[in-house]
């Protein structure tokens, strides 16, 4: 991954291949931005008027290159757009930052090193900075002939120094550390999903889950088939049972010695979804490798809050199968018995996801934690909502999931609450079973987060996030969001991990 220095270097003395400086839209034009005074200065004060000449607005995420000015030590000049410029005596926002950061890092592919002379008034503009830069610079070339650093001019940005970031102050020094381990794992969470399913099946996905326990201590325990069989998860089962690649459930824990609060984490893992018997169209399964985005996440976060040293116990729980059509795979009508003892009428089987997640959110439940939050690339209703930019809450209390959003909102990911109708509940009545995997067609993200409740244990404060707007972005890059896997969901759930810590749940 990309390098992250602090220096106090100014951006005329900074050895670097590039400067990077902000702009913005102002009332009159193009402004310079806090940090790009000594490259406005090398300019003779011009800067924003030679970047006006070349096309340069100031909007966000406008990426302009240019020669460098006679005095400054780096070659090339990239002016990235901050958007519109905050009023007189604001600062800039911290995601106009983050983003500004992510499209000048994509912008800077193949180039050594980069000082990024953003407007960094604190801490945390430093962290966002340096966020948006690591984020931006994220690329999967696992399965390319000439990936892996090979073409020097698609190689990721190899250092970003922060400017104005004080290496010697104890905040600035921890924000850059929190920022260096973040981005690792939302990249691990990436890497994740954007791995094809012939080699990312439950077993596989589990390995790596074993693998992370070892390097960074946590504890981690493996249900395979057997076990699952023998333990009754019919859900898990019962999604798994058409593949060749049976299922898992992964608990990977982060305890500490000091800890007095338990935070719980669920994710959906399916690692391919075809639709099952309920096959999916043709157009609509193409990408369906990334539906184990939410246990992504969930691993990442857990990992992250390990790696923070974080007192709080984060355990994960990963709902890992494989739902394929075959002459074992589970029918339309076919009645599934839960983990919990519920039965269920299985009316389409690419509803799916409400099932591995019930087993998982009942096991989960028995080790009565101080809240629950399950995250899963659920439905396509979400999407339908809320756009591909959104994530959708829904809560069994609203205080956290106002907290929650609140908490998204603050570490630059864009989510929505959701309620849940209770009269949406009585369109899962089955006349065979406790239950109906399937509601109404209207609201369908409602009735999925409807049915989920129905396995969280009694008095636990329980989240459900579905994230299958924002998991995996189709079209250009932009910000410091990639083309493919995002890892929606991990800075929330890191943060949230953060405030538990602090005896703030919500």
């Amino acid at each position: 991954m990309t390098a992250l220095t602090l220096s106090t270097s100014s951006a005329a003395t900074v050895r670097a291949d590039a400067v990077v400086v902000g702009v913005a839209k102002g009332a009159k034009g193009v402004v310079v931005a806090p940090g790009a005074e000594a490259v406005d200065k090398a300019f003779g004060g011009k800067l924003a008027a030679v970047l006006e000449t070349l096309g340069a607005s100031g909007a966000e995420g406008e990426v302009t290159k240019l020669p460098a000015a006679d005095g400054l030590k780096a070659p090339v000049v990239l002016a990235v757009g901050l958007g519109d410029a905050p009023a007189k005596g604001d600062g800039y926002d911290n995601e106009a930052l983050r983003r500004a950061a992510g499209s000048a890092a994509r912008a800077l592919s193949g180039t050594k090193k980069a000082g990024f002379a953003l407007p960094v008034e604190d801490a945390e503009a430093a962290a966002a900075v340096s966020e948006g830069a690591l984020l931006g610079a994220y690329a999967f070339t696992t399965y390319r002939s000439n990936g892996n650093g090979k073409n020097a001019k698609s190689a990721p940005l190899g250092e970003a120094t922060i400017l104005g970031g004080k290496p010697r102050d104890k905040e600035f020094k921890a924000a850059a550390e929190r920022s260096v381990a973040l981005a690792e794992e939302i990249n691990r969470a990436r890497d994740l999903i954007n791995t094809p399913s012939n080699d990312l099946d439950p077993k596989s996905f589990a390995a790596h889950a074993q693998a992370a326990a070892k390097e960074f201590g946590l504890k981690v325990e493996v249900l395979d088939e057997k076990a699952l069989k023998k333990g009754g998860y019919g859900g898990l089962m019962g999604v798994g049972q058409g593949s060749e690649t049976p299922p898992r459930l992964v608990r990977i824990a982060h305890t500490h010695p000091k800890a007095d609060r338990t935070l719980a984490l669920v994710g959906k893992g399916i690692t391919y979804d075809s639709g099952g018997i309920s096959l999916k169209p043709a157009g609509h399964n193409e990408t369906m490798k990334c539906d184990m985005s939410g246990a992504a996440a969930v691993f990442a976060a857990v990992v992250a809050a390990a790696r923070l040293g974080l007192q709080v116990n984060v355990t994960g729980w990963l709902a890992l199968a494989e739902n394929m059509p075959s002459g074992s795979a589970t029918r339309p009508g076919d009645v599934l018995t839960m983990y919990s003892g519920k039965t269920v009428e299985v009316l389409n089987t690419d509803a799916e996801g409400r099932l591995v997640l019930a087993d998982a959110l009942t096991r989960a439940s028995e080790e009565t934690p101080d809240a629950i939050v399950d995250v899963a690339t659920l439905t396509g209703a979400m999407v339908l909502a809320l756009g591909h930019r959104h994530f959708g809450i829904m809560s069994n209390d609203d205080a956290f999931r106002t907290s929650i959003h609140e908490i998204a909102e603050e570490v630059g990911e864009q989510s929505w609450p959701m309620p849940m109708p209770v009269h949406l509940r009585k369109g899962m009545d089955s006349p065979v079973a406790d239950i109906a995997n399937m509601g109404e067609r209207m609201g369908g993200g409602l009735v999925a987060g409807l049915f989920l409740k129905e396995f969280v244990g009694e008095g636990i404060t329980w989240a459900h996030l579905d994230i299958a707007g924002p998991a995996f972005h189709e079209g250009a890059p932009w910000g410091y969001t990639p083309k493919g896997g995002t890892g929606s969901a991990v800075r929330t759930l890191v943060r949230l991990a953060e405030r538990t810590a602090a005896g703030d749940l919500g």
